[in-house]
């Protein structure tokens, strides 16, 4: 049995509404180091859906302690953070999948969160 997360973020509706989010080839888990394999990716819809698959520049595709949830590295950022509580995020442009920053703000406030598990 293999399970895989699907995690979609939205952010705060009275400044802009954005829903974004990513596909984790393994559960999430609180690790010291970057687990998660090329199947791993980003999307969002900012108008329309944009998808960023793994660029082969590094293999940091999911992180989490207990303070927070980051997928993607290097470069400085986190192509996705979510704090402890999932209301304080931010999304920058980083190596692991070549993307744009997933939403129009680098910090954003999270609206809805949604985890969904795959089991294949």
């Amino acid at each position: 049995i293999i399970l895989s997360h699907l995690l979609i973020a939205s952010t705060n509706k009275l400044f802009f509404f954005q829903v974004f989010g990513a596909f984790c080839s393994d559960p999430f888990r609180v690790s010291k180091y970057c687990y998660g394999t090329g199947e791993t990716f980003l999307f969002s819809f900012n108008p329309d859906f944009q998808q960023y698959r793994w660029s082969g520049e590094n293999s940091y595709f999911v992180s989490g302690n207990w303070e927070s949830l980051q997928i993607g590295g290097g470069g400085g950022g986190f192509a996705l953070w979510l704090d402890a509580d999932l209301y304080h995020g931010a999304s920058f442009s980083c190596p692991t999948f070549h993307n744009a920053p997933l939403s129009t703000h680098e910090d954003f406030i999270v609206q809805d969160v949604e985890v969904w598990t795959v089991q294949n």
